[in-house]
């Protein structure tokens, strides 16, 4: 048996991972990649032959774990796509949009190529690559064991970290020899919103485990939700808007429900909450559609009519996103993309990041590289749509809103199994890897590895 680490090794986006059982080979998930280089990095030629993948696992619907699919696709994969019902219908709507972002921005750039006499270039993958990849999926359920193959069984279990997200538990048998895998994708913090805690796994011999945050700990959830609620009432006090780069998918719904809360608890009042992403409104509908999937307080809340003291409104087309640009006061703006690198977001940024009336907000993790890294990391100015923008709005990074497991919390993950397995840590900057290697080989005793991309383990 063997395990390859293709992306998501030291570093945060592009997870892929290839096991390879009694010559069947599987990929756990087929991420992009974000941040510098991220073009030339997602054109690069895969490290294997698309049409000898037997099947490729979807933790869950996260661009850095699906962004890759379409084009995997169309270089010949032909296999089954295993993931949740939640996910599945999530994932049909993040690649299409990520097919237009691909066909939209491939678009400027020849027309801009074409003027300076460069070389056009072709998109990664465009709608129709999409299309190809709709029929090959298959829903399955949480809990249930199932045979993919002769000598290969698998299950998935809650990860608890976006509707729809899971571990992955892979038994496998290469003649006399069986071993059990576990891959956590991205594990849930417990007082997540709308989603239940993560189900923890007792016994594995290879785990694979996410280390996004495995160098430190959140802030409370709670401190972190009193502090919107006075950057919030702040900001307004001094006639400007609050803006929130978002991800589209999971951290938009998690504020909806949270804003809502707090506006039944009468601790915001008459707010306009204003989400400026068709692709929110679409994942928003799927989460309604699956409520089967949400811890019971979401149930209660969620369903339920907001108050008429928070008025929500889904701009979809580009005419309402501009116009949201002549709102100077008292406004909440959630765009994509949440590490502003690209959407929507940057024309907020572009006429907010300067007013000293307004705040940006961040509620999720910022890639290096990324412009909403430079902004929390003290950046003076940023470069946002082709100007240099002076920063002089409040930044706040509330980190209790995060989706993902802390040190803490990943830590407790492990400890839930009955012998330590041999761990590989994944999903991290390579600082937070390292440090999180050194954790666990100081309480667990067992052996560690961070791999990095490319490396292959014979197990």
């Amino acid at each position: 048996m063997e395990l390859k680490f293709l992306g998501g090794a030291r570093t945060v986006t592009g997870s892929c991972f290839q096991l390879t059982v009694g010559g069947q080979q599987v990929l756990i998930d087929c991420g992009m990649f974000q941040g510098p280089d991220a073009d030339a990095v997602n054109e690069t030629v895969f490290a294997f032959e698309p049409s000898a993948i037997r099947c490729l696992f979807l933790t869950h619907s996260h661009l850095d774990h699906i962004g890759l699919v379409p084009r995997l696709v169309r270089e010949g994969f032909r296999g089954s796509i295993i993931t949740t019902a939640a996910a599945a219908d999530i994932a049909e709507l993040i690649l299409y949009d990520s097919a237009h972002i691909q066909e939209s921005d491939t678009e400027w750039y020849n027309r801009k190529a074409l003027r300076t006499g460069q070389p056009l270039k072709e998109p990664l993958y465009v709608r129709k690559d999409v299309d190809r990849v709709l029929p090959l999926i298959s829903r399955k359920h949480y809990g249930k064991v199932e045979k993919l193959c002769e000598g290969i069984t698998y299950r998935f279990v809650d990860a608890g970290h976006i509707l729809g997200s899971a571990t992955l538990e892979l038994w496998c048998k290469e003649g006399e020899h069986e071993r059990k895998f576990v891959f956590s994708g991205d594990i849930g913090k417990k007082e997540n919103p709308i989603v239940n805690n993560p189900v923890f796994v007792e016994e594995t011999d290879y785990l694979t485990i996410e280390s996004t945050y495995g160098n430190r700990n959140h802030k409370d959830m709670k401190a972190s939700t009193e502090e919107l609620v006075m950057v919030i009432r702040n900001t307004f006090k001094r006639g400007g808007n609050v803006i929130i780069p978002s991800f589209a998918l999971g951290r938009t719904q998690d504020l909806l429900f949270i804003l809502n809360k707090l506006v039944k608890e009468d601790r915001l009042f008459r707010i306009n909450v204003y989400f400026d992403s068709p692709l929110a409104e679409g994942i928003t509908r799927v989460y309604k559609a699956h409520e089967d999937y949400f811890d019971e307080e979401a149930r209660e809340l969620f369903t339920t009519e907001s108050s008429d003291a928070m008025r929500i409104h889904f701009t979809t087309g580009i005419e309402d996103s501009i116009k949201l640009n002549k709102i100077r006061k008292e406004a909440i703006i959630i765009a994509s993309s949440g590490m502003c690198e690209g959407g929507r977001i940057k024309h907020h940024l572009k006429h907010n990041l300067w007013r000293r009336e307004s705040s940006i907000v961040f509620v999720g993790y910022q890639a290096k590289g990324t412009l909403g890294r430079q902004i929390i990391d003290g950046a003076k100015y940023v470069e946002v749509l082709g100007e240099n923008i002076v920063v002089r709005a409040g930044i706040h990074t509330l980190g209790g809103f995060s989706a993902h497991a802390d040190q803490t919390e990943l830590l407790d993950w492990i400890s839930r199994f009955k012998k330590a397995p041999e761990i590989f840590i994944v999903h991290g900057e390579e600082k937070a890897s390292l440090d999180f290697q050194k954790l666990i080989d100081e309480r667990f005793k067992c052996r560690t590895h961070v791999p990095s991309k490319g490396e292959a383990f014979t197990l």
